[in-house]
């Protein structure tokens, strides 16, 4: 199986790197193509892969390709392939604002087998978490071979077309929100006396230890937090102060902007 990928950006090498490191493929499974040499020359010296610069190379050869650019360039880089893209590869979208009608709509070609994706840059560091809509072309088993391409580097599942924007909100976006939180708590800590560095390292390594906690548990948030929070104690004070703050509508609020902002941008 050649998987070709269009677009060697962070995105695209963190999925390089995933599915490598869990021995999916090998280097000489890959295809990839870069707008510049630069980039693909330092693409193919870090994974060993094959890079060029000839997208419809790439297009011709897959046999699941992925178009791994910013969602600005999609229609450019579909006229490009459009007429070569084989009938039986499954064509793989992580354009954000590109809905699997505008997506067969730039392509012309309806026997196209297209899945639109939301991943998230956690996939960098092999945890990323990865929203996937199968267009009515696709098998259920070819569907879970995608998926399992995604599970290379982090947590992946099927959502309907119509919580593609939700997902954009709650996993595609959110890592922002998280770096935000994590900021604000070591800038707090170096208020306190405790060195940059160390700030925050304590704040993200209690972020990354919550998380796997609701993931390896299974328990509800709130009973989580009412682990922490002993009567009397110093952790329900400051539960306190973020409610009186609005802490919780103001994620929600957050997400929900973020949602219709998608619903917004998204190729009807």
């Amino acid at each position: 199986m050649k998987i070709g990928l269009i677009g060697l950006g962070n995105m695209a090498t963190a999925m390089i790197g995933g599915m490598l490191s869990r021995g999916l493929v090998e280097p000489a499974d890959l295809i990839g193509s870069a707008k510049t040499r630069e980039t693909a020359e330092k693409v193919r010296e870090t994974y060993k892969i094959t890079t060029v610069l000839d997208n419809a190379q790439v297009a011709r050869e897959a046999d699941i390709l992925f178009l791994a650019v910013k969602p600005a360039f999609i229609a450019e880089v579909i006229e490009e392939i459009r007429t070569v893209v084989r009938e039986e590869t499954i064509v793989v979208s992580i354009a954000a604002g590109w809905n699997l009608a505008g997506l067969a709509a730039a392509f012309g070609r309806p026997e196209l087998k297209l899945v639109r994706c939301m991943p998230n840059t956690p996939a960098m560091v092999l945890e990323g978490c990865t929203g996937i809509c199968l267009g009515d072309k696709v098998t259920a088993e070819e569907g879970e071979r995608v998926m399992g391409l995604f599970n290379a580097f982090g947590r992946a599942g099927i959502v309907p077309e119509r919580l593609m924007d939700v997902v954009v909100g709650v996993s595609g976006s959110s890592p922002a929100y998280v770096f935000l939180f994590i900021e604000a708590m070591a800038d707090a800590a170096v208020a306190g006396g405790m060195p940059r560095k160390q700030a925050y390292e304590f704040a993200a390594q209690s972020v990354l230890g919550s998380a796997k906690m609701v993931l390896e548990t299974g328990m509800h948030p709130g009973q989580l937090k009412d682990m922490v929070c002993s009567p009397g104690g110093t952790t329900i004070e400051a539960v306190k102060v973020l409610e009186e703050k609005g802490f919780r509508g103001a994620v929600m609020d957050a997400v929900a902007a973020c949602v219709k902002k998608s619903e917004n941008m998204t190729k009807k």
